[in-house]
């Protein structure tokens, strides 16, 4: 997986928003399709892929289809696939959908034209798996849950797996395989976990991912989740699926901590606020600093909300 962030123009785009809409994830691959570095990498990633092949599952009304996907793309640099309409899900349902790619993540958004079938529009994350049946049972040895089943779909096949926690999330496969190089910046995974799950959720996902825990602070500055003056306890795990942080608390959160399903590194944390102010986004938390650096958070057009951090050096 080597090369720079690939900006496609759309046409190039159709058949990659298919596979990203069709099976609810990013663009996939087969674990015969896999390039010989990631081949090499196989015995120590397990069933992931990367994390340029991820995405965050974004629920909208179809009316904020365009607001939406033109004020992310206008923040973060990104370029959306056509949009589309089509059956997503195991049982009958029809969305309008877009995939958007960014240097700094990937989305799969979906306006659903009818009422979205269970348990769909609760899951976060779609991960790219080398094996879809494989990846079920290292789940499910794991200790997560299977809430969905493996189906079909027109190009591969796709599942729901909920992890201690009441955490979802959807695997995927595909049989073609488009390859992408990887992001400048990876996103974040961010999971709001109570003390009583938070063991149970990370050594279960720790287990499913290859990763392994990177910090485990029971007294971080809780200005990083809108209390400052407190400390609770955050959870940082690398996997090759990408960044999880898991954030334990009490539940009493004030709006919107809780609400983010991913955060963004980006180079310049002002000029990226101003950028979404100026498409249509509203900073809902001013910037504060934490000791990695200052953090805010933005609600796009149709409800979406997202943190923004200054990317600190690897």
């Amino acid at each position: 997986m080597v090369g720079r962030f690939a900006r496609p123009v759309l046409g190039r785009l159709v058949s990659a928003a298919i596979a990203a809409i069709v099976g609810m994830g990013s663009f996939a691959g087969t674990a015969g399709a896999t390039s010989s570095s990631e081949r090499d990498l196989a015995p120590s990633i397990g069933v992931a892929v990367g994390p340029q092949y991820d995405t965050t599952h974004v629920y909208v009304a179809e009316a904020d289809l365009d607001a939406f996907v033109n004020s992310f793309t206008a923040t973060f640099d990104g370029r959306a696939s056509p949009r589309g309409v089509f059956q997503v899900t195991p049982t009958p349902s029809q969305t309008a959908s877009q995939y958007i790619q960014t240097p700094v993540g990937m989305l799969s958004v979906f306006g659903f034209k009818t009422p979205v079938p269970y348990p769909f529009g609760a899951e976060r994350t779609g991960y790219l798996v080398t094996d879809i049946d494989e990846a079920v049972k290292q789940a499910r040895a794991a200790g997560a849950d299977v809430i969905v089943a493996p189906f079909d779909d027109p190009i591969g096949r796709d599942a729901i797996v909920q992890f201690p926690g009441g955490v979802d999330m959807q695997l995927y496969w595909h049989t073609k395989a488009p390859h992408y190089g990887p992001l400048e910046t990876v996103p974040v995974n961010r999971v709001y976990l109570s003390p009583y799950k938070a063991d149970a959720f990370v050594r279960s996902f720790v287990r499913f991912s290859k990763g392994h825990v990177v910090r485990d602070d029971r007294h971080a500055d809780a200005a990083q989740i809108g209390l400052p003056g407190q400390t609770f306890r955050r959870i940082d795990v690398v996997s090759a699926f990408g960044k999880l942080t898991a954030f334990v608390t009490d539940g009493r959160l004030p709006y919107p901590y809780g609400r983010e399903l991913t955060g963004y590194a980006v180079k310049d944390l002002d000029a990226t606020l101003d950028k979404a102010k100026a498409s249509g986004a509203s900073i809902v938390s001013d910037p504060v600093k934490t000791p990695d650096g200052r953090t805010a958070m933005i609600q796009f057009p149709g409800g979406y909300v997202a943190e923004i951090h200054e990317a600190r050096p690897e």
